[in-house]
């Protein structure tokens, strides 16, 4: 088995604004995302917004992301799966409502 990274973009603004029902019904659909796939997880988290981030190039540091973009990377998960095609399949569910998601293999250096 292989070892997958689900990269989740989203916007951020929804969010900024976003209601407590609006915030319940992510963190149930991430939950019920997460239960149905136990088995498959290996891990995850979400992360703070892009207004807490630094860039770092050599010695220059920067406020927030490098890159000016809509949707930004809020969370992951890490699965385990047969193939890419079924880390696909298993991606296909997982919430990203104000975005997508990227699957990507994790490498494995001997």
């Amino acid at each position: 088995m292989s070892q997958f990274l689900i990269l989740i973009y989203e916007e951020e603004a929804p969010y900024d604004t976003a209601d407590q029902a609006l915030f319940n019904e992510v963190m149930s659909a991430h939950q019920a995302f997460g239960e149905k796939y136990k088995d498959k997880l290996r891990g995850g988290e979400a992360l703070k917004p892009t207004k807490t981030a630094r860039t770092v190039r050599g010695d220059a540091v920067t406020d927030g992301p490098f890159l000016e973009t809509k949707e930004v990377l809020g969370g992951y998960y890490v699965v385990e799966a047969g193939s890419l095609d079924e880390a696909v399949e298993i991606a296909k569910e997982c919430p990203a409502r104000f975005g997508c998601v990227e699957v990507r293999e994790v490498m494995v250096f001997n």
